[in-house]
Order: C-alpha cells, then structure tokens, then sequence
C-alpha cells in the first residue's frame, strides 16, 4: 500500500526475491521501458519519503462505475485526520483515462537533487497474480479446479493483462510475470490437488499447536504468497489482484475423532490407537479404584489446541497487512463450489465434524478477502457471476496517493476512510494499511 520514493545521488534500484524477483522483474521491463537505467555509482545522500495509495470503487446506486470524479471529490482520513491527495489515477475499462502525478517532496536544506527525467505515463492493462493452493486442493477436485481456472483465462484475462502464477505444492507452477495467454494454458495442466483426507489427519500425530502437517502446508503457503505481496509493493498505481484459490485452513481440524473421544460403536470413529489408549487409562483407573475421567490426557491435548483458531487469526492478518502494505487486493475462491453435508463417501467422517471443518476453512478464505478490500467466492457454484464481478472491479476504478501527515514511525498500523462528495456515490476501499519498519542503521547490522 506505500510506495517508497528513495532519491540518491544518483538514484539505485534495489531488488529482492527468489522466484518473485524473475516475476517483478519481467514486470519493471514490461511497465518501465521506456526509462533508461541511470549508471551506477557511490551514492552520497540518502532521502526517504512514503506515498501511500489506495484502490477507490466508486459506484452508483445501479452499481454502475463513476468514472467522472475529480481530486477534489474525495476525501481521504488517516486514523480521523484529513490527508491532502497528491495523485490520483482513473483507471476505466482496465486502462488509465487520466494521470495526476504526485509532486516531488521538497529536499532537505542544503540539498540539491538533479531534476528528475521525464516519464512516459505507462497505460498498460491489469495486473493479476494467480496462486494455486494445491497442498490445499482435494485431489478429486483437480477438474473442478482446471475448469475454473478455463473460466478465468475466457472471461477474466483480456489483451493487454500482465499475469504471473505459482503453486504451493507438487504441481510446480511457477510462471514469471507475462502477457501470453499460452503460459496459462501449459500451467492448467499440471494444475493437481493434493491436499490431506481426512482419515490421514484423523489418524495423523498431533501435537501441542494441532496437526503439524497442517501447519506446515499452511506456513508453506502463507510464505509464498507474503513473498510475492512483498515484491509486488513495488508496482504502483495499478489495481494489483491476487486470486487466491484454495479450499482453506483449520489449524485443528476433526478434534473428536483424532483424540479417539467418539462413542466406538460409531461409525465415524477412526482413530484406534487413540481409543485403546482412552480404554487402556479407564480401565488401569478402574483397576486403581480410582474416579479418573479415562480422557483425562486427551482433554489436555485439546486444551493446548485452543489457541490453533487465534494462532490462524495472527497469520492471517500478518498475510492481510502485507497486502495492504503493497495495496493488493486479493480474491480468494473454493473450488469447491456448494458444499454438502458430508464430504466424499470414502473419507467416513461425522457430518458434524466435516461441517466445522468447511465453515472453518471458509471464515479464513472470507477474512483475507474481505480485509483486502476484495471478494471471497465460497459456498457457491456460479463461478461465472463472481469472474464478473471480478472483472468489473479490477477494470474500473481510482488510486488516490497521499504523504502521511504522522510522521510517528512507531505507528505502523493505520486506518483508512474515504469519503465522497457527490450523493448517490458509493465507495469500496481498504479499511487500513500498515507502515514497513525502518531498516536498521548499518553500524547496527555489524558484528
């Protein structure tokens, strides 16, 4: 969400990354051509100035887009402080129809910069990043999941779209940024879930946090997409789309049947290993003449798992503030479409325990996209509406820019309002955005 504007005499770009590096760099070439790189040299000072955007939908009352707004139109408030608005964009039909630039900070006294060469505005179309969560995919799925993906290269990718794509898992996706369609299609077909049955889970070793397994998949995951947010904060004034797709995390799915604490008799109760150990404490308990509950050390295992739904909550809102930072917007999607009360026939699971586990998994796919400013399609089958929708929201809106007037750098998480001056004009915006921390004085980082 902020930019950072670094003037050095002379400028330098630094560049960071592993597989994000090749996609931003194919993106700088694509959107920067036309800007020749200064040659290198010792820089002598150093001026560090942060410009905040934010993607603005602007909407009438028949959900029609307000391309007409000015500057002076909106009203942009840091944590109830009004900012002046440096730049704005109006993107329309997925192309910029005017250009405000920001004017540049004014230098420290004593300073005299070189006057900056002038840029060709660059008009090039959206920018989508596609992250394909197979580790948590159903491998029955895989068509479901191709299909969709068919759908969003026919109705969502348009001429002039710069994509990229990557995987988490054992489909190896890794498609640096580019305009060729063809990439889309080769990548379709390596596209294969893989995430865990159920039963694996349920007779899975669990641990004090919850199933490591799950957790590992989901770090996996939550690193690759923080990576590519981290790199994509350097792309500004476009409206940059992340489309999420994934069936969701639970840290601690199916307690009941993994600590072997449902009635054997049932025939959901896979765990066995579990119940002969319940049965092996109410019986040496009984043999005691004791009064001890045989669940005793499953019910403290359990204990130890209540914080698996807070620790999700921190990770995903660490995932959240990155995007936010980098002013993405992510739109996430379950495959899985509408999804019945049991799952496959063959996985065996208590409906009441599978229901938790997809309400669950699907609250976490509704918080990235909802404080990202975006849409989570889940629980549905018309996939077509939501691309749409999709569609016309990456294709028609504006990036307002302003310099924060807090120059506290210990403020790093500030809240977001814009506010419209026409009636009958209603806004979607992110709700907050975060500052990075400042890096480290360089005699700070020797040993």
């Amino acid at each position: 969400m902020t930019s950072q504007k670094t003037y050095n005499l002379p400028m330098t770009l630094q560049e960071n990354g592993f597989w994000s590096a090749v996609l931003l760099v194919a993106l700088a070439t694509a959107l920067s051509a036309q800007a020749p790189a200064p040659p290198p040299q010792n820089p002598n000072f150093r001026v560090r100035v942060d410009l905040v955007t934010t993607d603005v939908l602007a909407r009438d009352e028949k959900g029609n887009f307000v391309p007409d707004l000015k500057k002076d139109d909106f009203d942009v408030y840091e944590d109830g402080v009004l900012q002046d608005i440096s730049s704005m964009n109006v993107i329309y039909g997925g192309r910029v129809s005017n250009l405000l630039t920001p004017p540049p900070p004014p230098p420290p006294e004593g300073i005299i910069l070189p006057p900056a060469k002038p840029r060709v505005a660059d008009v090039s179309g959206r920018i989508f990043v596609f992250f394909v969560d197979d580790q948590h995919l159903q491998f029955h799925n895989t068509g479901r999941v191709r299909e969709l993906f068919q759908k969003i290269s026919k109705e969502l990718l348009h001429d002039g779209d710069m994509f990229g794509i990557v995987s988490s898992g054992p489909s190896s996706i890794q498609v640096q940024m580019t305009y060729d369609k063809n990439r889309l299609q080769d990548a379709i077909k390596k596209m294969t879930g893989n995430e865990l049955k159920p039963q694996d889970i349920i007779n899975g070793p669990s641990g004090p946090g919850g199933p490591s397994e799950i957790r590992y998949r989901a770090h996996v995951a939550f690193s690759t997409v923080e990576e590519t947010l981290n790199n994509l904060e350097q792309v500004h004034n476009r409206r940059k789309a992340l489309i999420y797709v994934s069936d969701g995390y639970d840290f601690a799915p199916y307690q009941n049947a993994r600590f072997g604490l449902m009635d054997p008799n049932s025939p959901f109760a896979q765990n066995q290993l579990a119940q002969s150990q319940n049965a092996a404490a109410a019986e040496q308990a009984k043999n005691d003449g004791t009064s001890v509950d045989p669940t005793r050390d499953t019910g403290n295992l359990k204990q130890q798992e209540e914080f698996a739904d807070a620790d999700l909550a921190r990770e995903l809102w660490d995932l959240t503030r990155t995007a936010n930072r980098a002013n993405v917007t992510i739109y996430t999607m379950d495959p899985r479409g509408l999804v019945g009360p049991l799952s496959d026939l063959d996985d065996n699971v208590d409906p009441q325990q599978w229901a938790e586990f997809v309400r669950k998994s699907q609250d976490s796919l509704r918080v990235l996209a909802e404080e990202t400013g975006g849409l989570a399609v889940v629980n549905m089958n018309d996939f077509g509406k939501a691309i749409r929708r999709i569609d016309a929201e990456t294709s028609d809106y504006y990036v307002l820019g302003f310099y924060s007037k807090n120059p506290d750098p210990l403020r790093k998480n500030r809240r977001l309002e814009v506010k419209v001056k026409r009636p009958g004009v209603q806004l979607v915006f992110r709700k907050e955005y975060s500052i990075k921390p400042l890096p480290a004085p360089a005699s700070a980082t020797k040993k």
